[in-house]
């Protein structure tokens, strides 16, 4: 009997193990489940809700702050009560950096970083163990394949993972430590797993990686990633996930530009602060005024281009006026929306050095005001939309609403009877409603 079943319990439904994965974080690691969870079907196991009774529990976690270390150990603790005798495999960024405090939670059997964490299958035959096997070798510059499995359909959005690491060393990051340095994966490697997803249903593809831009793989670039892809039968649209704005090449605007390509005008680039001052400490490779030149230069060159950033507030000696740049930006610049984070001090980084802490309520201050300004700047691009008639991919029904996406990535829903999944449908935009632009379905 292997480490994974638990007799005393009740027998699994239909015989079959039972394992449950929860993810944290970025896309990238969605990407990494997305395959785990297919090899854990070839193996035999079910997959089931996180929460439901299993037999092999797998939190797939992040690091990017505090808090998601914090959640990530409450999850595992939760897991662990509500199931004393599975197997607990813990993945990840956090798993490579937080390993010591993982390994003082009674009940885990494998805490494993990211070089091997993609071989769980393999440590998690061994069986249970006594104390927690740690696995965080040193992580590879290689570049890499990735082993993938399963044909059963998916109707949504697919994560293609093209790219891991990073080079760059900004100082309040901790993703090098975690990720180890930048390296590509290989383009036949790629190419295939894009056929197999396409295969299964995906009609839209998204990119993702830690630093995309660099991608590099025996003379090939992004550029020809997206270029290869774009050639498959089937794939209807490219989607590129966040990238450095000073790794973008012209040649990637072109193919947004150009209504035949299936790359979609969409960049979320991550602008972090507005203030030279702030950039210089974050060790960021461009100054305010380069950033808005390229967005606005994008903007020109690409018709509908939706441009999504990343704002980190709280930065160690961040003032008033350094926020009220930051806020400038994103209220004068073409850009769509940000996503705001709070500086979270993390191990190994220069900033943690850094004096001039800021205090947390004047981090809450200012990540407030900066989600209201996004909001707006969500809305006036959505109301570029009124009256017109935007192509949908649609992806999920609620109360009654089909949602899903435009190429440029506004959020759209309609009432309809039909069956929408993971079909192409054209609405005409009538008004907006909080983040989502309302329309009639139409032929």
């Amino acid at each position: 009997m292997s480490g994974c079943e638990t007799p005393d319990r009740a027998a699994p439904r239909n015989g079959r193990r039972r394992a449950a994965i929860h993810t944290l974080g970025c896309r990238l690691n969605q990407s990494e489940s997305g395959i785990l969870m297919d090899l854990l079907r070839r193996e035999g196991y079910e997959l089931v809700p996180f929460g439901e009774s299993a037999d092999l529990g797998v939190v797939h976690t992040c690091t990017v702050t505090r808090e998601a270390d914090t959640k990530s150990r409450q999850l595992i603790r939760s897991f662990i009560r509500a199931n004393p005798r599975a197997y607990v495999a813990v993945l990840g960024c956090y798993a490579q950096t937080g390993y010591q405090a993982l390994a003082a939670i009674e009940g885990i059997d494998l805490i494993c970083g990211n070089q091997e964490k993609m071989n769980l299958l393999e440590f998690v035959r061994q069986g249970k163990n006594e104390t927690p096997l740690v696995v965080r070798d040193h992580i590879q510059r290689d570049d890499f394949t990735l082993e993938f499995a399963g044909d059963a359909p998916t109707e949504r959005r697919a994560n293609l993972k093209i790219q891991d690491g990073c080079n760059f060393m900004c100082s309040f990051c901790v993703i090098p430590v975690a990720r180890g340095r930048s390296r590509s994966r290989e383009m036949g490697n790629l190419l295939d797993e894009a056929r197999a997803l396409i295969a299964r249903g995906a009609k839209e593809l998204v990119l993702t990686g830690v630093n995309l831009g660099c991608y590099t793989w025996e003379g090939c670039t992004i550029v020809d990633v997206v270029n290869q892809l774009n050639g498959l039968p089937g794939l209807a649209r490219i989607r590129i996930s966040s990238i450095e704005p000073t790794t973008v090449p012209e040649e990637l605007l072109e193919c947004m530009a150009d209504p035949a390509h299936a790359l979609t005008p969409y960049l979320h680039l991550p602008l972090q602060s507005g203030s030279d001052a702030v950039l210089r400490r974050m060790k960021r490779r461009y100054t305010r005024r380069e950033f808005v030149e390229f967005v606005e230069t994008a903007c020109r060159r690409v018709p509908d281009l939706c441009v999504g950033t990343d704002l980190l507030v709280g930065m160690p000696g961040e003032s008033d006026a350094d926020f009220e740049e930051t806020c400038a930006v994103l209220r004068d610049a073409p850009i769509a929306y940000a996503h705001v984070f709070k500086y979270s001090e993390r191990d190994g980084t220069a900033s943690q050095r850094m004096p001039d802490k800021v205090d947390p309520k004047t981090a809450n201050r200012r990540s407030a005001r900066i989600r209201r300004i996004s909001a707006a700047k969500r809305h006036a691009f959505y109301e570029r939309c009124l009256g017109a008639s935007v192509e949908v991919l649609f992806e999920q029904q609620e109360d009654g609403w089909w949602e899903g996406y435009t190429g440029n990535y506004v959020r759209v829903a309609t009432r309809s009877s039909k069956r929408l999944r993971n079909e192409f449908g054209r609405v005409r935009v009538e008004s907006i409603r909080g983040d989502v632009a309302i329309g009639a379905l139409h032929d």
